[in-house]
């Protein structure tokens, strides 16, 4: 799932990224304002969230523009609390108005709700994939065989994920790097290469050989 961040504080907007990141969802989030509802469109995300304070034109204004051509789903987030500013919002098309400060698992829970009800005709992500025997359950970020499991760092249970979802399909390293891509941490092909390594050795700590394929000068493959 896509998720574009619309939101002028560059410290909140980082927060924001990292934490929708960690959840495992694709985040663009923009620095620029000057035509945000062109953006959006082009980009056809699955959920937008927009602040209202911005530099070019107010979130009420940016949300009635892409309401007019998009039924994506629209939550804004703000530090306004009137009840007034909640109503207007969703009155101009919004799907839900949270305040901050916000509680993570809240914030999460809610564009979680969001999107399963706006997004019927979307097949649901699943919260665990099976190979082999061998379980990863995303939400937990833990892989599991045989009754025996181990806890995978952000970059480990992303690069599992990843495999998981095209298990069969050799994934290339380049697709891996794209995937991993951080504006905080760039993953270079040395550092792919340890993480590969790492989660080798933590699979092999729970009973599990050869699940990895290495297919020399095209990537990996389970």
């Amino acid at each position: 799932m896509h998720i574009v961040i619309v939101e002028d504080d560059a410290v909140i907007r980082q927060e924001l990224k990292l934490l929708l990141e960690n959840a495992l969802y694709q985040v663009t989030a923009l620095d620029d304002f000057s035509d945000v509802a062109s953006f959006v469109l082009s980009a056809e995300p699955d959920l937008v969230l927009l602040d209202l304070n911005l530099p070019e034109e107010s979130g009420f204004d940016i949300c009635s523009k892409i309401r007019a051509e998009s039924e994506v789903p629209v939550i804004f987030v703000t530090s306004r609390t009137d009840s007034m500013d909640e109503l207007t919002g969703i009155l101009k098309g919004g799907d839900d108005y949270i305040t901050k400060p916000f509680q993570a698992p809240v914030l999460l829970a809610r564009i979680g709700a969001v999107l399963k009800r706006t997004c019927r005709n979307v097949k649901e992500e699943p919260v665990s994939f099976v190979h082999r025997e061998v379980e990863l359950h995303v939400a937990r970020g833990t892989v599991r065989f045989r009754g025996v499991q181990t806890e995978l760092s952000k970059n480990e249970l992303k690069i599992l994920h990843l495999l998981f979802r095209r298990k069969g399909e050799i994934v290339s390293r380049a697709d891996m790097i794209e995937y991993l891509w951080d504006d905080q941490v760039f993953i270079d092909d040395n550092t792919l290469s340890v993480n590969i390594t790492r989660i080798r050795g933590k699979l092999a700590g729970i009973g599990i050989s050869d699940f990895i394929e290495t297919k020399r000068g095209l990537g990996y493959r389970i």
